[in-house]
């Protein structure tokens, strides 16, 4: 297939100052989870998103001093760091693609925990968060002492291979921002006050890196336009306009968001493709330099117009380029319905929170590039003529069928119902959640091109039909049932009296049942679905009441990046929210709640009540065919997805595609994966204890 011509435009050359991208298609500096800990995991997955056609791609934060110290990104202190960063480079520039660095220094966001060292701000004040520890003022010999760092750190960079340097004061994370912040600044030297002394910072730190490397490196500014708190801090109409009207011709790029991550990064449960423009549409008027915004583009229709209006000259993506990090090729192939479209979940954020490699819902390869060999467009072929039953058409099922299928081997995915998509077709249904039906779509779109993968719809099997079917190999995704007992995180026996009560499951509410008004939500599940439960039943008109153990609604979500927005969804919809409660009994009139601290109860009037606690495997075709599989012809028997151990939609997409991948291999004897092995640096200790310390 070739490219439509009405995406020409797309692929035009850009020149960045001294460089010149090949293609608008650029991945912005995004988060990874990998960083410094897991440096070639991190390269390799950079690498793969420059072949897969994205023509500039960046780092995540790179910290440039033990001053701004954040532990789990990649950091260039020194020389020293130098040569992990040159792979990264060198593996962008091994498909042509122009390698960017975003270098950081987080003042009062970071304690400095590995570091030890007092953190800095324009102004004293505790550091973010709860940890027992200040900031301090930055005085005018630090101020000099950071541009020198920035400086060095610039030159470095471009020995490590960099083509492009950023200037960063995004996100509310970073020196440059808060010293533009009024909020932060209070100073009433040079560097505070008015807005131009204000930007006195930014425009030094973009001098010196031109005046550093410009010649031929471009120098980027990262700015968070809008923070979306109003005259409290930078908004488009006002500050973050003249920012860039002041110092819109110094960079060779403008990198324009809003702030903070949680806004940037807003999840699809609250915003559409493309939220981000009535902020930064306004940039491209000011400044002659290339402008590259982001709003989770997956469209290239939108892409399209966006260039056309003179929006944007670059589409950046974090998010897309994740879900499917062959999207321009795509693109320009005329593959268009072979992209994978971010669904805007943000489980890839989660691993950055939690200092984990990162994942997606719909790449299972994302952050398994080099650890395990899996690139996401290529698989290793069939090593056997194994016919291959896959039961259950979820998430784990159609993604096992979809990659079996792409090795070549002979599949049928059976389905009980006559739906496709399992727990996907019915939570897409939910509010704010239709994004997610991109899972069952992409694969179901992949599975109907190949001739050698059978679908049967409304196909419930028995262990009869199933040895009937006489296939070698059986998966089963048979998935998994929402517990009606109560037992979860806080319970481990069934509560009280519910015998007694009108129970509910997340599986009821889906399937069309509406409960008894007033109704009670007790939410042990901490992830997205009590929420969006309680949201759905309060959008019917019911008055509801949402209980949870933890001490914020939806508790996980703060690794998505979106719990303040579902509490306060939640709160302006008037949900009733009780934290840190448990249920300790049911009754016909209501449940006794009790507080965990004081174990104070308290009555809360219901006519219903829905449980969201946890779930249990729907393994009995599995347990069934374990006793019958002497007389039948199965020679593997496999769970996989819910139906093993229930979780995530991510975690059910990894456990198809990792089935996929491995069926046929020898199995592992150890650890299945590469891991990173840090070199021991000398030992540099005292090996004689001095008397007088030992006589102590």
């Amino acid at each position: 297939m070739s490219r439509d011509p009405r995406y020409d435009i797309l692929f035009e050359p850009v020149p960045i100052g001294p460089v010149t991208a090949r293609n608008r298609f650029y991945q912005v500096p995004h988060c990874n989870g990998m960083g410094r800990t897991w440096p070639t995991a991190m390269a390799v997955m950079r690498g793969v998103k420059a072949e897969g056609g994205w023509a500039v791609v960046c780092t995540e934060q790179c910290d440039i001093h033990p001053t701004g110290n954040t532990t789990k990104e990649i950091r260039l202190w020194d020389e020293q760091d130098i040569p992990y960063l040159a792979r990264t480079t060198e593996l962008i520039h091994a498909h042509g693609s122009l390698a960017g660095i975003e270098f950081v220094h987080n003042g009062y966001r970071v304690p400095n925990l590995e570091s030890r060292e007092i953190p800095l701000a324009p102004s004293a004040r505790p550091v973010f968060g709860i940890m027992p520890v200040s900031a301090r003022a930055m005085d005018k010999e630090d101020i000099r002492a950071y541009r020198v760092w920035h400086r060095r750190a610039a030159i470095n960079a471009r020995k490590a291979g960099f083509d492009l340097i950023y200037v960063y004061a995004g996100h509310d994370l970073s020196l440059p921002m808060h010293f533009l912040s009024r909020r932060h600044n209070h100073r009433c030297d040079e560097y505070g006050g008015s807005l131009e002394n204000r930007a006195r910072l930014l425009r030094e730190l973009i001098e010196d890196t031109k005046d550093a490397v410009g010649d031929t490196c471009a120098v980027a500014v990262r700015l968070a336009v809008d923070e979306l708190i109003g005259r409290a801090g930078l908004t488009s109409e006002t500050e973050g306009h003249d920012i860039i009207a002041m110092l819109g011709e110094l960079p060779d790029l403008w990198d324009v968001n809003i702030s903070a991550w949680e806004n940037d990064s807003a999840t699809a449960r609250f915003t559409e493709e493309g939220y981000q423009e009535p902020f930064t549409a306004f940039v491209k008027p000011l400044t002659s330099k290339p402008v590259v915004g982001v709003g989770r583009y997956t469209s290239p229709d939108h892409m399209v117009a966006l260039v056309r209006k003179g929006v944007l000259d670059f589409i950046g993506a974090a998010r897309p380029s994740i879900a499917d990090p062959f999207l321009p090729r795509k693109v320009e192939e005329g593959r268009l319905d072979d992209i994978r479209e971010c669904i805007g979940c943000n489980i890839c954020a989660s691993g950055d929170k939690l200092a984990a490699p990162i994942r997606c819902t719909q790449n299972p390869t994302m952050g398994e590039e080099w650890r395990r060999g899996w690139h996401p467009e290529r698989i290793a072929p069939k090593t056997s003529n194994d016919r291959i039953l896959v039961v259950g058409a979820g998430p784990a099922g159609l993604e096992a069928a979809r990659a079996l299928g792409q090795r070549g081997y002979e599949v049928m995915l059976a389905e009980a119902t006559r739906e496709l998509g399992g727990r996907v077709s019915r939570e897409c249904r939910l509010p704010g959640l239709a994004t997610w039906g991109r899972v069952r779509d992409w694969r179901v779109t992949q599975l109907r091109k190949m001739p050698n993968v059978g679908l049967y719809l409304e196909s419930r099997l028995d262990p009869d039909a199933v040895i009937e079917a006489e296939c070698p190999v059986v998966v089963l995704a048979t998935g998994a049932r929402w517990r009606r007992d109560g037992v979860g995180r806080q319970h481990a026996f069934a509560l009280p009296g519910l015998d007694r009560a009108k129970i509910y499951t997340p599986d009821d509410i889906m399937a069309g049942q509406l409960p008894e008004d007033p109704v009670v939500v007790f939410d042990d599940d901490h992830y997205y679905m009590g929420g969006v439960v309680a949201e759905m039943l309060r959008l019917a008109g019911l008055t509801v009441t949402l209980i949870t153990p933890e001490s914020l609604v939806s508790s996980f979500t703060q690794f998505t990046l979106e719990q303040v927005a579902i509490q306060r969804r939640l709160l302006e919809l008037g949900v009733g929210i009780m934290t840190s409660k448990t249920v300790i009994g049911v009754g016909e009139n209501g449940i006794e709640a009790a507080c965990l601290y004081t174990n104070r109860s308290e009555h809360v009037p219901a006519a219903s009540i829905v449980l969201v606690t946890s779930q249990t495997p729907a393994d009995e075709l599995y347990h069934a065919l374990q006793a019958q599989q002497d007389g039948a012809a199965i020679h593997k028997l496999v769970r996989i997805g819910d139906c093993l151990a229930p979780g995530t939609i991510a975690a059910a997409i990894y456990a198809g595609h990792r089935l996929a991948r491995e069926h046929g291999g020898a199995p592992a004897d150890g650890v299945d994966f590469k891991r990173e092995n840090v070199a021991l640096a000398p030992l540099c200790i005292p090996l004689v204890v001095p008397s007088a310390v030992a006589t102590q």
